[in-house]
């Protein structure tokens, strides 16, 4: 959420903002609500102070036995409580508007971030290792997983509908190995404190990272008010609401391995065959508390973390900065993976990591003090994908695949597959 001080300081910075995104300019009527706000305020503090001071001359009146003016200052103060509700009324609803109104305006893109419309204005920042070269023809993961008999679509419908998938025998264990992996590369080597987390959630902590109210069709929602999380970035950034940090506790880096849960609203036709855009899937999320100074370096260093996982899995892929056009609502800048899937002849998204400077922060009240000052200000969060598990066996299945249909378990892997390393057809 963004400041409304600082709106009505910078009306023209916020609106070139907006531009840059393809959305509207806002600040005029933001600034119009908040002069409503303003005034509702002060009237309900000049009504106040005026009750409270008629009250002490009430007393002085009465010490003077001035009746008359006794009476009239309580005439006043009756007629100042009958008053106050509807006061008080206007000074709630002005400002439940003005918070729902910031509540949905998205992020100020960094300055460094490129100015563009949609995905084909993203920037490609560099390219890690090679595309596979074979002799055989490539092949999509579910045309391999199907064909080694340990994926299995028709069954999952069954069971839940479109967009699920049953993995058994070694594609299981292949899931689970890489979530392991993962999880073990982040904590062991990168620095982060893995955390168990719900899968369910209060509103105030999707709305706390921007989930809402923007984002509530592309959740699932349970029978008694919760939120099936749609990534692991809703409970490990919330972990810190509503609290004031010390300075010399930052960074906090927090990542689980979680299901994440997406209605995928509308992404009707898109990708309905295979495993890339499913309701339910396994991530590897990274999350990092900051103080102002710290992001965009920490933003570098997350990414970083990310790519290491591919580059370990020997996967070819490149990073993209995205443009303004493209980029998440509360980002203020990200990068995207993308991993290079040969059965599609193209690369795919397997991880966005995005720096928010204090957007959220804002939505969860959470605050640290300063190291010289001691003055209070707002944290700044990253969140990212260590990464999209389903995505990355897809591409361990599809870059992997030998001529024989059989898939050779990358060498990181071999560890969490028992010594297995190579998945073969089913008996």
């Amino acid at each position: 959420m963004l400041d409304i001080k600082w709106i009505r300081e910078n009306p023209e910075a916020l609106d070139a903002a907006l531009a840059k995104r393809g959305a509207e300019p806002l600040s005029e009527s933001l600034i119009a609500l908040d002069e409503k706000r303003r005034t509702a305020v002060q009237k309900v503090q000049d009504m106040l102070s005026r009750r409270n001071a008629a009250s002490k001359e009430i007393g002085a009146a009465m010490a003077q036995k001035n009746t008359e003016l006794a009476e009239k200052l309580k005439a006043e103060v009756a007629d100042l409580k009958v008053l106050l509700p509807a006061a008080e009324e206007d000074d709630r609803a002005f400002s439940e508007e003005l918070n729902d109104a910031l509540s949905r305006i998205p992020n100020v893109p960094h300055e460094d971030v490129p100015v563009g419309k949609d995905e084909a204005d993203n920037v490609v920042t560099r390219v890690t290792g090679e595309k596979p070269r074979w002799n055989h023809t490539p092949k999509e993961h579910y045309e391999i997983g199907e064909a080694l008999g340990y994926m299995d679509f028709e069954t999952a419908a069954k069971l839940s509908g479109s967009r699920f998938t049953v993995l058994t025998g070694p594609l299981a264990r292949l899931e689970r190995a890489l979530g392991q992996f993962m999880i073990d590369l982040h904590t062991s080597e990168h620095g982060y404190t893995e955390v168990s987390s719900p899968l369910m959630v209060r509103d105030e902590a999707v709305f706390g990272v921007g989930q809402l109210p923007k984002f509530a069709e592309d959740m699932f929602r349970t029978t008694d008010g919760r939120w099936l999380i749609p990534t692991a970035e809703v409970t490990l950034t919330n972990l810190v609401r509503e609290q004031i940090l010390e300075h010399d506790k930052l960074p906090l880096r927090f990542t689980a391995l979680t299901p994440s849960f997406r209605s995928e609203a509308g992404s009707a036709g898109r990708d309905t065959r295979g495993m890339l855009r499913q309701h339910q899937f396994w991530k590897c999320e990274l999350v990092s508390i900051t103080d102002a100074e710290s992001s965009i370096a920490e933003h570098e260093r997350m990414t970083a973390c990310a790519e290491e996982v591919l580059k370990r899995l020997g996967l070819h892929f490149r990073t993209l900065t995205l443009c303004t056009g493209d980029m998440g609502f509360g980002s203020r800048k990200t990068y995207d993976l993308e991993v290079w899937l040969p059965g599609q002849n193209t690369y795919r998204e397997i991880s966005s990591c995005s720096v928010c400077g204090d957007f959220q922060a804002r939505r969860m009240n959470t605050r640290y003090r300063g190291k010289e000052d001691k003055t209070n200000r707002f944290v700044h969060t990253l969140n990212g994908s260590g990464t999209a598990v389903g995505r990355c066996l897809i591409a361990v299945l599809e870059n992997y695949l030998n001529e024989d249909g059989s898939v050779t378990v990358p060498d990181v892997l071999v560890p969490y597959m028992g010594g297995l390393t190579k998945i073969e057809k089913a008996a």
